[in-house]
């Protein structure tokens, strides 16, 4: 069997304590993958003068598994984010944010089990046609749907959905008020549902499926929608299950994925050993079960299950007085 060889980008801030403590698991669990390392964020603007150089395209593009930390894109002075660069250079159009309650978190509820199917790449968010006029008085930007886009996330949620054995995909719109954009996406929506008979179709406003979210989060299974709005829906979603350090995130495209923890570069926390690494180590998983090695996966999760659960060497932000290097190791106990 030939060596996976996966690209790895150790991000900002905390991101390399985090990555690290990553591949110590991956490697612990017998997963046997070849690392090669990158820069992207501030450590590339300082290293080489640019965000993402051209190295780094070439490794993601030759390796086609990426697995990256958290990375900081300066606020203004005319950064592209390059989380939205990478999703457009590799054509990522589908992102999932699985959400899952674990036993021992600071978590509101303990039965969560959501997944959030986000159009990636189109939408709002891409950051087409932003204009802000000579005197600052009026600024535009633009909205662009596709019934491509459209019928290609929609078909992907509904395949994941009957892969993982799912009984229900909600596709969340604003087709009352945006009835262009928002409307050709509901449209398609019902058309890819009535392929899927055996799957439990329902539809959701976007202000009430934040509100339903809160109230009732019991009631979703997949949600799938647009790319603003699976920005904050998944956002609210890491809510349920005790934050963004509880929330991976993957990014999918016809033959290149990206892997990725969903939270911040936390540099006031960086250098001191306090982050917690879930996310990222989550996001492993969702890379090992695109690679079908789903059974290093589930090993990885019941370790990861029992740490939280037990309380053993854990952060702060789940209630512990530990560090990353001791919860790094109380998993690697387990292994």
């Amino acid at each position: 069997m030939t060596q996976q060889t996966i690209t790895v980008i150790p991000g900002d801030g905390i991101g390399p304590s985090i990555i690290d403590a990553t591949i110590q698991v991956l490697d612990k669990a017998g997963c046997n993958f070849n690392y090669e390392f990158a820069d992207a964020g501030l450590t590339a603007l300082e290293n080489h003068g640019e965000l993402v150089p051209q190295e780094t395209m070439d490794l993601i593009e030759k390796n086609k598994i990426t697995l990256k930390g958290p990375l900081t894109t300066p606020v203004g002075e005319g950064f592209t984010s390059i989380n939205v660069t990478l999703r457009k250079q590799f054509k990522l159009y589908a992102n999932l944010r699985p959400v899952l309650s674990f036993k021992g978190t600071k978590a509101r509820y303990d039965n969560i089990d959501i997944l959030t199917v986000r159009e990636n790449t189109q939408g709002m968010y891409s950051g087409a046609g932003q204009v802000v006029s000579d005197d600052g008085t009026q600024a535009e930007a633009m909205s662009i749907i596709t019934r491509e886009g459209a019928e290609k996330i929609l078909t992907f949620a509904y395949e994941t959905a009957r892969k993982e054995g799912r009984k229900k995909v909600t596709a969340v719109h604003k087709a009352n008020i945006l009835k262009s954009t928002s409307g050709l996406f509901l449209k398609v929506a019902r058309e890819v549902a009535a392929r899927y008979p055996e799957i439990e179709s329902t539809e959701m406003i976007v202000d009430n499926c934040c509100m339903q979210l809160v109230m009732n989060p019991e009631q979703f299974d997949v949600i799938v929608t647009t790319n603003l709005f699976g920005d904050i829906l998944s956002d609210l979603c890491a809510g349920l299950v005790g934050g963004l350090g509880m929330a991976p995130g993957a990014n999918i495209g016809e033959d290149c994925a990206i892997f990725e923890a969903v939270h911040g570069s936390a540099p006031d926390i960086a250098g001191k050993n306090l982050a917690n690494p879930t996310s990222v180590i989550l996001a492993a998983l969702q890379m090992l079960e695109y690679l079908e090695m789903g059974d290093k996966a589930e090993k990885i999760r019941n370790a990861l299950i029992d740490v939280i659960a037990s309380g053993d060497r854990t952060t702060r932000d789940l209630g512990g007085t530990h560090g990353t290097t001791d919860f790094t190791e109380a998993l690697l106990d387990r292994l």
